[in-house]
């Protein structure tokens, strides 16, 4: 049982390009300082967008810091009507720093990996670290559990579920951070939004995160900025092909390679993104899967991307393009069929299916359907309501999930699967245009 601390003694600043001087505590600064953490420097927040948004080069690191920033700002800003204690506020800081300590090369990219081959996620690996690692000796050193800070990095946290929120979740510090950072760096404008509106307007109503309704226009704005930049940015049809090639590289290579053998957290230190993708490069050609990995890790060095030869957004659930959603076996057999009409090697033919919800998942995984809110009355006279997502006019029109078919291959083969990819799934380029349009 630790004691209650003083409040938060800051002993260093950070500058940061989107928050300024992001303050740091003693514990803070050690966990920063540790290899876990400094190894995030090395993981590109956007795995291979650079390839498209140049200046897309920032890293986990950069966020996490932020992610910390605005998670005391919103614990900071619930603390005001609501008995927030200090070491409460110290561990909801640590669990943000800590959120993407498990993200492996290429980030969400590994991820896939990571799922595929192993049924296992960055979170889980992220648990792991912090519990098995030099991460756990700082924490317990500074009186906080591991096992709670690691819990509550992923929104698992035992307890009041506002601090699960502030994690993850529509109103997370994480999704706040990453919006406005991924839109500074790639240099688009969709995630420049008021995140500050939306914190300084936050209390907890019955251990939730609720909003002021004066300021949901601010939070709609947040989430339409999260639903064009996975359009425009996260799901940019070439950053997807750059993506997709680094994922079928690590998948082919990991019987060589051993990527997703992390039961060492120790081992984790060796996975960054131009580590993985030198040793991918470096392949001995003793397979045709290696060969087939180093040849796409190789070109995507080299910027040589696969094409896509098909997009299609899915909206309805009917049509041959629909039954590729959320089936792996039904795509796998739909890209042998495709490449075997087209005459080309299985290989090289890649069906993608970028899909998320439009609206965040809360921090149990599930859809967030509704929104806590409270009104004034008498200038400060908290009145609770829930205000289900549907009747946000603004949000109305992207209710649902972002779907999208698209079907990839090499630069020689793309006029030969364009053709059989059009007439099994229906739809020649001038039609989906015109769908596109409705």
């Amino acid at each position: 049982m630790r004691t209650a601390s003083p409040r938060l003694a800051w002993v260093a600043e950070i500058r940061d390009p989107i928050h300024g001087y992001i303050d740091v505590t003693e514990v803070e600064r050690e966990i920063i300082d540790s290899p876990f953490l400094q190894r995030l420097r090395r993981i590109h927040q956007l795995a291979g967008a650079y390839l498209v948004y140049p200046g897309a080069t920032h890293t986990r690191f950069e966020h996490v810091l932020g992610a910390m920033n605005f998670a005391g700002q919103l614990a900071n800003s619930i603390s005001a009507g609501f008995e927030l204690d200090d070491d409460d506020a110290q561990e909801i800081r640590l669990a943000a720093l800590l959120h993407d300590v498990g993200h492996g090369p290429f980030s969400h990219m590994f991820d896939e990996v990571l799922s595929t081959l192993k049924g296992l996620t960055h979170e889980d690996a992220s648990q792991d670290i912090i519990r098995r690692s030099e991460i756990n000796d700082i924490l317990e050193k500074h009186g906080f559990s591991a096992r709670s800070v690691s819990r509550l990095a992923v929104g698992k946290k035992d307890g009041p579920s506002f601090m699960n929120e502030i994690i993850a979740g529509g109103l997370s510090a994480d999704l706040m951070d990453y919006l406005l950072r991924d839109s500074y760096f790639t240099g688009v404008e969709y995630g420049r939004v008021d995140v500050h509106r939306v914190i300084n307007s936050v209390c907890v109503i019955d251990n939730h995160l609720a909003i002021d309704q004066a300021s949901i226009p601010a939070f709609e704005a947040m989430l339409l900025a999260r639903y064009q930049m996975f359009t425009n940015v996260y799901f940019h049809r070439t950053v997807r092909a750059a993506q997709l090639m680094l994922v079928h590289a690590m998948q082919l290579a990991d019987g060589e390679l051993h990527l997703t053998d992390i039961s060492d957290p120790e081992d984790y230190l060796t996975l960054t993104d131009e580590a993985v993708l030198e040793r991918l490069t470096r392949l001995s050609p003793s397979s045709r899967q290696n060969s087939e990995a180093r040849a796409l890790a190789l070109d995507f060095r080299g910027r040589h991307l696969v094409k896509c030869v098909y997009e299609e957004a899915v909206r309805k659930k009917h049509g041959p393009a629909s039954q590729l959603i959320g089936d792996e076996a039904v795509r796998a057999r739909t890209a042998r069929v495709l490449a075997k009409a087209a005459g080309v090697d299985p290989m090289h033919v890649y069906i993608d299916v970028p899909t998320t919800p439009a609206f965040p998942y809360t921090p149990s995984k599930e859809r967030l359907t509704s929104l806590p809110t409270f009104r004034r009355e008498g200038g400060k006279k908290v009145v609770p309501e829930l205000v289900p997502m549907e009747n946000l006019q603004l949000l109305r029109s992207i209710s649902g999930f972002v779907n999208i078919v698209r079907i990839y291959t090499k630069a020689e083969h793309r006029g030969v699967v364009e053709g059989v990819a059009e007439r099994l799934l229906g739809q020649t380029k001038h039609e989906r245009k015109r769908t596109a349009l409705k």
